[in-house]
């Protein structure tokens, strides 16, 4: 049985497991991420590893992180939430734990995950993944392989336009659906809804103290599930573009699974609900031509070690 290690590097944490070839964790381990410090963060990496590695006889190490990877799966190109700048990942931890590595973006990871082992697992061939958390990220598979692009950063499925002129985004542009339909558009529907009607938002503001500015993600979750008006209308909008922009993805591509994973995703039907409706709405004009059908992220907050363990092996 082979064993390879994934590591899953956010702006928080270090989160690392060894994986077997059926996607289950047989340990893990996980470390705080010094994010402004280059050097301490591949300590971190490299300390994570080696920890694994000590009680488990693995053959390879694949790191999922927040960033644009260069397409030998080596370096990272830019990071937005860790002080990596054309960082040469692969091969500083692979000289230091005496393994061979690849470097791959956290959301290909993730998708990877749930192509092989989660929602996706019975596709032939094809899936299309969008994970909502703060912003929105995404993977895409077809023939069995994950597309990459001719310089590895392809699948930013975040920054396609939805609104022309619209909210500007991090990544420059105006308008990209990550400003419509990701955890920081829910919070600004939220906070607009609460106050243009604090009759409707009394729940919603309760929990925030009376401030709209004061409301977070957590908030507007659980004042929805408790009835709050404004609160499922925010989850709405953000359904709304979440749907168009997976039906975009369907007309270009013509997946066989769609996957809707990231933690925003946890709030359930709430936001499947509008997006599976508004997706459906989308592709009405497709008549009784098949449509690749919509399903939750399976595998949580382990996708991300499981999918580069996985890449890893397959390297």
């Amino acid at each position: 049985m082979t064993l390879t290690i994934g590591v899953d590097v956010g702006g928080t944490k270090v989160a690392g497991g060894v994986v077997d070839p059926d996607g289950k964790v047989l340990a893990r381990t996980r470390r705080d991420t010094p994010a402004e410090d280059v050097a301490k963060t591949r300590d971190v990496i490299v300390d994570v590893v080696t920890e694994l590695a000590a009680s488990h006889p693995v053959t390879a190490v694949g790191i999922g992180a927040a960033g644009w990877i260069d397409a030998a799966r080596s370096t990272v190109l830019f990071a937005p939430n860790i002080a990596w700048r054309d960082e040469p990942l692969r091969d500083y931890v692979s000289a230091a734990v005496e393994l061979p590595v690849i470097v791959e973006n956290d959301a290909n990871v993730a998708a990877w995950a749930e192509f092989r082992y989660g929602a996706a697992r019975h596709a032939d061939d094809s899936m299309i993944m969008f994970t909502v958390g703060t912003g929105i990220g995404g993977g895409i598979v077809l023939g069995g392989e994950l597309v990459r692009g001719a310089h590895g950063i392809a699948a930013e499925l975040g920054h396609m336009l939805a609104v022309p002129s619209g909210h500007l985004c991090g990544c420059g542009r105006l308008g990209c659906i990550e400003q419509y339909a990701s955890g920081h558009a829910l919070v600004r529907f939220a906070r607009a809804g609460a106050r243009q009607e604090p009759d409707r938002a009394t729940g919603l503001l309760a929990l925030a103290g009376g401030d709209a500015e004061l409301i977070t993600g957590p908030m507007v979750t659980a004042a929805a599930q408790a009835g709050d008006p404004v609160s499922q209308h925010a989850f709405a909008q953000i359904g709304h573009w979440l749907g168009i922009g997976l039906a975009d993805m369907v007309q270009i591509l013509d997946p066989q699974v769609l996957v809707l994973g990231g933690g925003v995703v946890e709030a359930g039907d709430l936001l499947l609900g509008p997006t599976r409706r508004s997706y459906v709405e989308a592709l009405a004009q497709r008549g009784r031509l098949p449509v690749a059908e919509l399903r939750p992220a399976e595998l949580g907050n382990t996708a991300g070690m499981v999918g580069a363990a996985d890449l890893a092996r397959r390297r």
